[in-house]
């Protein structure tokens, strides 16, 4: 029996916007964030879905409950769910990580599966946590489509676990934009990828990534890995 998962990723939050670290910081949506929902919620208007699932912190939750009110569905908070656990990062901007925590941000960057964040969570354990909250969730709702709203770094490592990749090939896995549509089938005990990072409902304007530098830098990171991993 098929179980369909529609991952949405949360829409612009405060610290999307200002560059700053959230994990379990509860910022709000922007303005922008808002218009984005509900452009989500508008094109998954008529998507069989059966079941809403949201992170508990404000940004999803705010962002599933625009897909709840056209889906007339009610939303099912979990913690386990959330963002990972930035510690000591939380509530700092971006630019002052690599200053004062070089070697997590290192890890961060280019070794994930040995990362650990300062007085906070470490990847693999963030991972197996997310990963065995999607497991429940599939248990509990056996043959359903389900939404699941929740974050950047909990889509981006439940992609490297979909993929049968280690964590360690995290790095090549780009981020989804903010409202991108992930979608996951799982049968027979396997998980196949249908869909992923799809935001083709945002125009340029109204994408979050495609108007900060850093994402252009990441995708250009990713490509060169993968051309040396070909001429290898």
């Amino acid at each position: 029996m098929k179980t369909r998962l529609i991952f949405v990723r949360h829409a612009e939050a405060e610290g999307n916007f200002k560059r700053i670290f959230q994990g379990w910081t509860d910022g709000e949506l922007t303005e922008k964030g808002h218009i984005q929902a509900q452009l989500v919620a508008e094109r998954l208007k008529n998507w069989e879905i059966d079941v809403i699932y949201s992170s508990s912190l404000k940004r999803t939750m705010q962002t599933a409950y625009y897909i709840s009110r056209v889906k007339n569905l009610p939303i099912i908070r979990t913690d386990k769910l959330k963002e990972i656990n930035g510690g000591d990062w939380e509530g700092r901007p971006w630019e002052e990580l690599p200053l004062k925590w070089p070697f997590e941000y290192d890890t961060w960057e280019n070794k994930p599966h040995i990362h650990k964040m300062p007085n906070g969570e470490s990847m693999e354990g963030f991972q197996k946590r997310v990963m065995d909250e999607v497991l429940y969730i599939i248990k509990n709702n056996e043959g359903k489509n389900i939404c699941i709203v929740t974050h950047g770094t909990v889509i981006k490592s439940l992609i490297c676990y979909f993929r049968g990749c280690s964590l360690e090939e995290m790095v090549n896995i780009p981020w989804c934009d903010n409202t991108a549509i992930t979608v996951i089938d799982y049968e027979d005990g396997r998980f196949s990828i249908i869909t992923e990072g799809d935001a083709s409902h945002l125009e340029g304007s109204l994408s979050t990534l495609q108007n900060q530098d850093w994402w252009f830098e990441d995708l250009k990171k990713i490509q060169n890995q993968k051309s040396m991993e070909k001429t290898e």
